[in-house]
């Protein structure tokens, strides 16, 4: 590369935006076709990517790698297949822009409405794993935005052939290549450039570790669409049916523990933490979960450790768990409030009454009512397929799929009408 890293983003940049007018015509037919190319191209250049990805694995052990990480860097027959079928299964999505929706007459006779649009230039930011190119690269298409990927230097050979599958697909439909970008540069410094560049990006989605997260939303001047962390809950109410408590406890924490929507978190009512917290103990003890619990927890279970403040703002990402007694839902709520990170937090309980509560007062971007957080899930969700969750407030909440990738604008519809 010639080009110093600064002149090198804003190259890119441009290319992007330009690409990006290009996107927001395009019809369904032409971005379906150009999915389909990518699966297909990808399917063909299978070999080339096993290749490719063999050079990533080799530098990584030999940078020292831990295992886990080299599993999520590594690409086989069964993962390069899972990203056509998964560039596929957008196709198979309902495409959201153009959509009219909130149509009503004003008075004037004016017809008001809004309309759904593309957010326009997307920057990704991510690390290890090669398929999210291939995922992302879909649903910013599909969505009808250009994008830019930075994934991380580990992965760098596996990110550029997949870029290659990528363009070849744009091009077989003719949209411009430049519609998905991969920075080919491992210097760190892209990154601030990326993030920086408001002439040309217009949102910066995060994927990665904690470190990646804080430094984007820091220093970023480009809107961020993220979560930090996922410290979710269930609380078991005195009301709840405690077959229903249990099994949901178990699988929100154990189903999957390296997960941003594993709950960290378990809060009882003490009025039934005896019927309850005996057989809880039993089974994570079964699947090798540490537990941490309050001064009222070690009194019902007597071999566990003392869980200190820090634990309740600790994602653990791990097989261990907090658990805190409370002696009602307020306190379980002002709890969840202060400590949780906004991502998913459950209710189990049969009382409607509390239910309605929870879910009106609990601040986080999915609140659920007799239901594992693992939910939490754009796929689960419904939405097909997802490219991260955000905790934030404003545009897209929860798991962001192809419609938090748009925007809406409003629409006017008169006939001659001016203002008295």
């Amino acid at each position: 590369m010639t080009l110093d890293v600064k002149q090198y983003m804003q190259q890119l940049g441009q290319q992007a935006r330009q690409a990006s007018v290009e996107m927001s015509r395009a019809d369904t037919g032409i971005k379906n076709k150009a999915l389909l190319a990518i699966a297909d191209a990808i399917d063909a250049a299978a070999e080339i990517l096993k290749a490719e990805n063999a050079k990533d694995l080799e530098a990584g052990r030999a940078s020292g790698l831990d295992d886990a990480l080299l599993d999520r860097l590594a690409l086989n027959d069964e993962r390069i297949a899972g990203m056509s079928e998964g560039l596929r299964q957008i196709v198979a999505l309902p495409d959201p822009i153009g959509e009219v929706t909130d149509m009503a007459y004003r008075p004037s006779g004016i017809q008001i409405g809004k309309m759904r649009v593309p957010l326009g230039v997307i920057g990704i930011i991510y690390e290890s794993r090669p398929n999210v190119t291939a995922d992302a690269a879909g649903l910013c298409l599909k969505s009808g935005n250009a994008t830019i990927l930075r994934g991380g230097s580990e992965a760098i050979h596996s990110n550029k052939a997949v870029a290659q599958c990528i363009q070849q697909g744009l091009v077989a439909a003719g949209l411009p290549a430049e519609s998905v970008q991969v920075v080919e540069t491992t210097d760190r410094a892209a990154v601030g450039e990326m993030i920086t560049a408001k002439d040309y990006v217009d949102v910066i989605i995060p994927r990665g570790g904690k470190s990646l997260i804080e430094r984007i939303s820091n220093e970023a001047k480009v809107p961020v669409i993220k979560h930090l962390d996922g410290i979710c809950h269930v609380y078991i109410d005195d009301q709840a049916d405690l077959e229903k408590a249990i099994n949901i406890a178990v699988n929100a924490k154990t189903h999957r523990y390296g997960v941003c929507n594993a709950m960290e978190t378990l809060l009882v009512n003490q009025a039934v933490a005896e019927q309850v917290l005996p057989e809880l103990a039993k089974q994570y003890g079964d699947k090798g979960v540490e537990l941490r619990g309050c001064e009222n927890t070690q009194k019902i279970i007597t071999d566990i450790l003392p869980a200190s403040e820090e634990d309740w703002d600790t994602e653990y990402l791990a097989p261990v768990l907090a658990i805190r007694l409370v002696t009602s839902l307020d306190e379980a709520m002002a709890h969840i409030n202060r400590h949780g990170s906004h991502h998913t937090d459950s209710i189990v309980t049969e009382d409607y009454s509390k239910a309605r509560r929870f879910l009106r007062e609990v601040d986080s971007s999915s609140v659920m009512v007799n239901a594992s957080t693992r939910f939490a899930d754009g796929f689960e969700y419904g939405l097909g397929a997802e490219i991260g969750i955000s905790t934030d407030k404003f545009h897209a909440r929860g798991p962001v799929g192809l419609e938090g990738l748009t925007s809406q604008k409003y629409i006017v519809l008169g006939d001659g009408q001016i203002r008295q």
